[in-house]
């Protein structure tokens, strides 16, 4: 067997995937039901693997601290973001940026912090823009950008 799965270290998997639960279409693999500290959660979102894990110090578990992960983000597309993130911020979700249409790229976007201090960031595609046209609309507004410094 084969495989990646993204593990996260939280103080409680079993009350983070409840969470996760509220706001994503969630596929569980296995759940224990350990005293907390002992737990793990598989699951899926879209079809990638993630693996939550207890915060245990005896194994070097240690989840975010009250910054949270800022080096770390999650990028999940989604079928309705409107949705998605009222259901994000509803479960205790703090909002980072709000619902913002981007239509030169075909995509609205949105980002999260959850309470566990984890960054996600939502996307929904409204047309595709191949990857060519996205270089050309970045490269037409830093070109812009630089003219109207004098450079």
């Amino acid at each position: 067997m084969v495989g990646v799965e993204i593990v996260l270290v939280v103080q409680d998997s079993l009350a983070v995937l409840e969470l996760y639960e509220q706001i994503f279409q969630v596929e569980r693999v296995e759940v224990t039901a350990f005293p907390k500290g002992s737990n793990e959660a598989v699951f899926t979102i879209y079809g990638v693997r993630f693996h939550l894990l207890d915060e245990n110090p005896e194994y070097q578990l240690q989840a975010p601290g009250a910054e949270g992960m800022r080096s770390l983000s999650f990028n999940v597309l989604v079928p309705d973001i409107e949705e998605t993130f009222a259901k994000a911020l509803k479960a205790g979700c703090t909002q980072v940026q709000p619902v913002t249409p981007i239509p030169e790229l075909g995509v609205s976007s949105a980002s999260f912090f959850d309470p566990f201090g984890y960054h996600w960031l939502l996307h929904q595609v409204h047309r595709e823009v191949s990857f060519e046209e996205r270089v050309q609309i970045w490269e037409e507004r830093i070109q812009g950008g630089n003219q109207e410094d004098g450079k």
